[in-house]
């Protein structure tokens, strides 16, 4: 006996009959076992794959970072990173990442006490924090990414008004004279050491016994 087939157990066995040519043709191997209820799970564990993000060429700069501490007068190589421009104007942020491990080193913004100087193809940044300087020096790939990075820097770290007492020229002159300061104490600690060092050696030099003159020499005579 043949029992009559309905217009929309036909419609969705069609359906099925498609679902299942497609995903036979794109993984046959599972062709026996993969099931329309099988669609959702796969959705789900290929949107749920970490995938780095893309870098975006206009705002990402790729740089080798340096830092110098306070009161240090030699660089520290941090490694190659990433800076980003966050936004523009007055929610403009800079943060600079590691390239290896995405991960934040420093974020510059609006609020943050900077003077960024170009020297060839590296823009040094000195970050004012209280009474101490702390260096950094991003170095680009070519001339064009340095000004772009220098300009990019100049925008997100713009100063804005601090306190009703000061200025936007008052607070640029005061991270000014912090960085000056800072740069004649290390320069005159390096003109100390390089002092110290000379008069050491100049004391080594004399406190050496005198060579013997060659005439002065006493003749042995081997028998």
């Amino acid at each position: 006996m043949l029992l009559p087939v309905q217009a929309g157990d036909s419609q969705s066995s069609n359906n099925s009959g498609v679902l299942h040519q497609h995903l036979t043709r794109s993984n046959p191997q599972r062709s026996s076992v993969l099931t329309s209820f099988d669609l959702p799970r796969q959705q789900v564990r290929e949107f749920a794959a970490p995938s780095p993000p893309p870098r975006d060429p206009y705002r990402d700069i790729p740089v080798k970072i340096h830092v110098r501490r306070p009161e240090r007068d030699q660089w520290t190589y941090m490694g190659r990173g990433i800076v980003t421009q966050e936004g523009v104007g007055e929610p403009g942020q800079m943060p600079i990442r590691s390239a290896s491990s995405r991960k934040i080193l420093i974020t510059w913004g609006a609020e943050s006490a900077v003077q960024p100087e170009r020297r060839g193809n590296f823009v040094v940044i000195g970050c004012v924090e209280g009474s101490r300087v702390v260096s950094w020096s991003l170095n680009t790939q070519n001339s064009s990414e340095t000004l772009r990075l220098l300009a990019s820097i100049e925008l997100a770290c713009s100063p804005r008004k601090h306190s009703p007492t000061e200025s936007q020229s008052a607070f640029r002159r005061r991270v000014h004279r912090v960085i000056k300061d800072d740069r004649k104490r290390r320069h005159k600690r390096r003109k100390d050491q390089d002092a110290m060092v000379a008069a050491f050696a100049r004391t080594a030099l004399e406190s050496a016994p005198p060579e013997q003159p060659m005439s002065s020499a006493h003749v042995v005579t081997l028998q």
